[in-house]
């Protein structure tokens, strides 16, 4: 008889279907149930010895909430008997109702015997609590996951242990995953704490991953992308990372109709085993990342969300330094400004973010011009290890395209048709800020903002909370563009001032987008005295467009 091993997890949701992602003990036929007529069945494929469905469920109405069970060739294997959570449910979207987007990113597992967490309450987990408390109270539409939901470089102690037992340790890559079994461990290990698995059940995601899904500042430049592929482990590695992904996370981000079309897909599910035909895929993504987009479009009513790629489809060369290839950039350049008019909000995530404090850019782009040779070769060798030392590797470090991004923002927020929000969302260094863009001219109708909201589950220093609290600063901000001076780099095209935070803690944060206005809430995980589970605590509540 099949077990569910992981899963369900609702993954893709809109007025009339849903998709549902689960991993079976054994090869089946996976059946999802719902309480008033929804029902979808697929027989599940192989990778690597591992036997997966994404499952299409139809028969569901707009505004309309229908619970489900999950069958696994007849069998009842979701929800367990003993579940403390209620029923899983698949919950559509009404037209014209409020779209409630909540986002975060950087989900290091929780412990998984339940003792005392390390890094603090899972915010995941918390959010999940609330709900089952309130049943009747506001929820997410969507959770957005901006990167890093599995730490492949910073494996915890429990998995160290399993990985010990299975191989020595003494041979690189020592306690990081090394293959595409020791990923599985990491999903599970992630999404198997109760909390979070009936929360994934529950609540549509969409996903995008940033570089501790294979390992950390992936991709920082040609040298390190060589010294990597000099190493005897990384091409498992990174051929490992992708397939996990591309099963785990990238399948479900996409629409039943977007499926049907994917040859890869198709193929894998027609294949007794589909692991060669889905390595052959990571190998090409390797060899030819232009090859294939990882970035995605989805859109909630009139609310367009734009998830993109800032690892897979860098442009590595010096000379030609981008963030997003020729190909990636027209893409994203051509899904913000097709139907212009026809969305009220714009939102880019991106696990990266755009607007940094001022001290970070200005040593990201100065580090950027040495690497290019502006102030000779020993300058550029001094600015390539500081790059890989310091992490400098975000949109500041691509100065070009830092600038092609804010021109487009501009633009998309400009003009008669013009969205009510631009809102670029995004995670990875481990604090919750609000920061906004000023133009000196061509100034966009839309209100702008940046939102960057990160640890999900994880910590961060003494020392990197006061670093990033300096960079925000004056004395900071003057001593940034003295630093930038030295290389010759220009000022940005763009000014920006931080108008929120920075917070610190595991947090979430939600917007909530009703016709045109848009409003803004920081909750942070807390644990309470007296043995009472955390609970979520609203750190800062804004209008973004009233």
């Amino acid at each position: 008889m099949a077990d569910l091993r992981l899963g369900p997890l609702l993954r893709y949701a809109d007025h009339s279907s849903a998709t549902v992602w689960v991993e079976a003990s054994r090869p089946c036929t996976a059946e999802v149930r719902g309480a008033h007529g929804a029902h979808g069945t697929s027989r599940t494929f192989q990778i690597a010895g591992h036997h997966y469905a994404l499952i299409e469920v139809t028969g569901l109405a707009p505004g309309t909430s229908q619970a489900y069970e999950v069958f696994l060739d007849g069998t009842r294997a979701w929800p367990p008997p003993d579940s403390r959570f209620p029923p899983s449910e698949i919950r559509t979207p009404a037209v014209d109702a409020p779209v409630r987007v909540t986002f975060g990113s950087c989900h290091w597992a929780a412990s998984p015997d339940g003792g005392e967490d390390p890094v603090g309450p899972d915010a995941l987990a918390t959010l999940a609590a609330r709900m089952t408390a309130d049943p009747d109270a506001p929820r997410p539409d969507v959770l957005l996951l901006l990167g890093d939901q599995v730490y492949a470089d910073e494996v915890s102690e429990a998995t160290r242990r399993w990985l010990a037992a299975r191989r020595d340790l003494r041979d690189p890559p020592g306690d990081e995953v090394a293959d595409y079994e020791e990923y599985t461990r990491l999903y599970y290990e992630s999404w198997l704490a109760p909390g979070v698995r009936w929360l994934l059940s529950t609540v549509p995601s969409c996903m995008i991953f940033d570089d501790h899904d294979v390992i950390d500042d992936w991709n920082t430049s040609a040298a390190w992308l060589a010294d990597m592929r000099a190493t005897p482990w990384w091409r498992e590695r990174l051929l490992s990372g992708l397939m996990s992904y591309w099963v785990h996370q990238h399948l479900g981000n996409l629409s039943p109709a977007e499926l049907a079309a994917d040859p890869l897909y198709a193929a894998v599910r027609r294949s007794p085993d589909g692991t060669d035909a889905l390595r052959a895929f990571a190998c090409r993504a390797d060899a030819d990342p232009a090859s294939v987009r990882w970035s995605y479009r989805r859109d909630f009513g009139r609310v367009r969300l734009l998830m993109v790629d800032t690892r897979a489809a860098r442009v590595l060369d010096e000379e030609r330094r981008a963030m997003l290839d020729p190909a990636e950039a027209a893409w994203l350049r051509t899904q913000t400004l097709t139907g212009a008019g026809s969305y009220d909000h714009l939102l880019v995530g991106t696990s990266l973010p755009w607007l940094l404090p001022h001290l970070v850019h200005d040593a990201e782009a100065w580090d950027a011009a040495l690497c290019r040779g502006e102030r000779g070769a020993r300058w550029a060798r001094f600015g390539e290890d500081l790059r890989r030392r310091a992490d400098l590797e975000h949109w500041a470090a691509f100065p070009a395209s830092f600038d092609a991004l804010a021109e487009l923002v501009r633009e998309a927020g400009s003009g008669p048709g013009a969205p009510a929000t631009v809102c670029v969302l995004s995670g990875d260094v481990h604090h919750a800020y609000v920061a906004e863009p000023t133009w000196s001219e061509g100034v966009p109708d839309a209100r702008v903002v940046q939102l960057t909201c990160s640890p999900v589950h994880n910590s961060v220093p003494l020392w990197i909370r006061l670093g990033f609290r300096f960079g925000w600063s004056a004395p900071a901000r003057a001593l940034g563009r003295w630093i930038a001076g030295h290389g010759g780099v220009q000022r940005p095209a763009v000014e920006w001032r931080r108008t929120g935070g920075p917070w610190f803690g595991n947090q979430l944060m939600t917007l909530t987008l009703r016709g045109r206005s848009a409003s803004l809430r920081l909750e942070r995980a807390r644990a309470r005295r007296g043995g009472a589970g955390p609970r979520l605590r609203t750190v800062m509540e804004s209008e973004l467009a009233p």
